[in-house]
């Protein structure tokens, strides 16, 4: 019987189910993408239709006005599908120090894509990118045929304008099977050998992610006759120290209608954060629900933060030596 994340966490540390303070903004700009990938947990693809409209997309801007420092982050699906995504990055320029895109990396391959990497490097975002691996079987296995070679030729491209070493470029890997990521530092590390030796590829941080049994991941376990397994694990790899560093304590999700979670995770699983009454909340409510002291909505897919060397949106929370 896996125990309650919840009161796992209150037990060790009552204020580590509790925000602390807004250190990012990160907006899922929706679920259109130009790829199906088997661990998406939002269940993104060619034909996603949900997808945040200026006006959710003005209201983060006008929190961002008023809150100096926070950072952004857009995510998807795609965020570069997204119609008004180049309104939302040119909007944003003065008024958050740093600005993340998740990119999938084939996106920049796909006709009339041709201007994101200048777009890129003339805004200084941080491209953070999927690669769940350097080998182009294990790459494919996971993210569909002909991703590797894609990928591989964004990244390039991406290079020459910069990124790696005048503009941040970020990737990111999650594991291909039900199994926890190993040392980031150590994977770091092979994949900063294997791809300039193999593509001449340079790139500044890998962030390894742990799979969330949510979404299309979940039903792969699922049919596999496998989640229960893989819930024991993270469960049984709980690791104190990258408990400490959960991201929801500095971070709040908005989906596509405004509404606001304690994670994309969340998100995926619809599970936002409410008032009171039971009612949710969107955007309009962010600072009210962003107060050092809210509890933060807890279950039990959020083992996969704290399993191993733990996981967030920018890789381990711990090391574990």
């Amino acid at each position: 019987m896996v125990a309650a994340f919840k009161e796992r966490l209150q037990r060790l540390d009552p204020v580590f189910i509790t925000f602390d303070s807004l250190k990012t903004l990160q907006l899922n700009l929706g679920n259109l993408c130009n790829m199906s990938c088997s661990h998406c947990h939002m269940g993104a693809s060619p034909h996603g239709r949900r997808i945040m409209d200026k006006e959710v997309m003005d209201k983060a801007i006008g929190i961002l006005s008023r809150l100096p420092g926070i950072n952004l982050d857009a995510t998807g699906g795609c965020p570069e599908m997204n119609p008004h995504f180049r309104y939302l990055i040119e909007a944003t320029a003065d008024i958050s120090p740093r600005r993340i895109v998740r990119s999938n990396l084939t996106i920049l391959e796909e006709p009339g894509m041709e201007w994101l990497p200048a777009f890129y490097s003339r805004h200084d975002v941080v491209v953070t990118a999927s690669l769940p691996c350097y080998l182009e079987e294990n790459v494919d296995k996971q993210r569909g045929r002909g991703t590797h070679a894609k990928s591989i030729a964004a990244l390039k491209r991406l290079n020459e304008i910069g990124y790696g070493c005048r503009h941040e470029l970020n990737l990111v890997y999650n594991p291909g099977d039900a199994c926890i990521p190993g040392s980031q530092k150590d994977l770091e590390a092979a994949y900063k050998m294997e791809l300039f030796e193999r593509h001449g590829i340079t790139f500044n941080n890998l962030y390894t992610i742990t799979n969330a049994p949510i979404g299309r991941f979940r039903e792969y376990l699922e049919a596999k006759g496998a989640l229960a397994r893989y819930l024991n694990l993270l469960a049984t790899s709980f690791n104190p120290d990258a408990a400490k560093n959960i991201m929801c304590r500095t971070m709040v999700s908005v989906d596509w209608k405004g509404f606001i979670y304690n994670c994309d995770f969340n998100q995926g699983l619809g599970l936002p954060i409410i008032d009171h009454s039971g009612a949710m909340l969107k955007i309009d409510d962010l600072e009210q629900a962003a107060k050092s002291g809210a509890e933060l909505f807890l279950s039990q897919h959020c083992y996969c933060c704290t399993a191993g060397n733990g996981s967030s949106c920018t890789g381990a929370t711990a090391f574990i030596k």
